[in-house]
């Protein structure tokens, strides 16, 4: 059944090269370098180079958070480019009766902490450190390159067709808050994961697939452009977002509008360029816009790349998953909840469950 439809779809085949060759165990880093070049160019845009250096300032710090459980920091992170510097806070919280303890780089609506979107005391209670950041004190989620992060990046210029969109200038964020856990001996770095919500999920997939150091790369309700097949997708497709929110990606993205079947790649690239390491996607049966359905046949699609290692894949029978069904056997985990578009409390149970089970030791 999945696999007619996938046929149908007619998506290009993550082990196969460019020029028509099959990728092999042994070949498996230069396709991966590969579909995230395709990814850069056609959709995201070029991330910007890791900064000439980067400091980080504790601002505030509450030893006894969440009843004495937890140390919550509030930092504040700058970074030094060729084209100037730039600051922006997040908060880092860590349980103490865990150490050291696997951890999250949350790409958050909010800044206020904690929200209703970020759980601190729940996750901390499960042994999980918390590394949290506003997306909009990186860069403003509007068409506007001349101010913030970006405006730093840009430096005025004109954006070419592969110049990096909001959604790669948020990833890079991520990627520097991840600068900051590596050096902090309290946290076990083999089980770090980036996690974001919608646009953000996006976001999170995007660091994990073009940043190593991500362990698991988490997806929650990511949709259009983010986890779900893009070709005939249900619910917001390249036209919708890609007129809305053009800012979000790479001027290039622009030509696939009404031309879906002619992109030399699709969604499951983004998750097959995180394997050999871990991905989950979550949907909610009720969130028509993103496409559960899709969402769920890019993790099949994807499935052939975490499989090249001798691994489990996704582990999924061949159908479509019942609400509240939770996959968590392979290296590509998913769930479909009851519901509509939200991070939830179960949603966040999920993630930590999975990553409990397949935690690399």
């Amino acid at each position: 059944m999945l696999v007619e439809e996938l046929k149908r779809r007619k998506l290009p085949d993550v082990l196969t090269f460019l020029d028509g060759s099959k990728v092999s165990s042994d070949r498996w880093s230069e396709r991966r370098q590969e579909l995230l070049r395709i990814l850069a160019e056609e959709e995201y845009g070029e991330l910007y180079e890791p900064p000439k250096s980067i400091d980080f300032e504790i601002v505030e710090t509450e030893e006894n958070y969440c009843a004495g459980k937890v140390v919550l920091n509030k930092i504040m992170l700058t970074v030094e480019l060729d084209s100037g510097s730039y600051s922006f806070p997040f908060y880092a919280a860590i349980p103490k009766a865990v150490r050291p303890c696997p951890a999250f780089v949350h790409i958050n609506f909010f800044e206020s902490y904690p929200n209703k979107y970020m759980p601190v005391e729940e996750v901390c209670d499960n042994g999980f450190a918390v590394f949290s950041f506003c997306y909009k004190d990186v860069t403003s989620d509007e068409d506007d390159f001349a101010h913030g992060l970006a405006g730093v990046m840009y430096q005025g210029r004109e954006r070419t067709p592969t110049s990096p969109g909001k959604i790669s200038i948020w990833a890079w964020a991520a990627m520097r808050i991840m600068d900051y856990v590596q050096t902090l001996e309290c946290v076990d770095l083999k089980n770090v994961a980036v996690v974001g919500h919608s646009r953000l999920g996006k976001t999170a997939l995007v660091a994990g697939a073009f940043d190593e150091r991500f362990a698991f790369a988490i997806s929650n309700n990511s949709g259009c452009s983010g986890a779900a097949i893009s070709r005939d997708k249900q619910g917001e497709d390249i036209r919708v977002i890609a007129t809305i929110r053009p800012y979000w990606f790479c001027p290039n993205y622009q030509k696939y509008i009404d031309n879906e079947h002619s992109m030399p790649f699709d969604q499951h690239f983004l998750i097959a360029a995180i394997a050999p390491r871990k991905v989950y996607v979550s949907s909610a049966v009720e969130d028509v816009w993103a496409d559960p359905y899709s969402e769920y046949l890019a993790c099949v699609a994807a499935s052939p790349a975490f499989e090249l290692s001798g691994e489990k894949g996704f582990v999924h029978p061949d159908r479509f998953p019942e609400v509240g069904e939770k996959l968590h056997e392979g290296w590509v985990g998913y769930h479909l909840r009851e519901g509509t578009h939200y991070f939830s409390r179960y949603d966040w149970q999920q993630f930590m469950d999975f990553i409990k089970k397949h935690k690399n030791m």
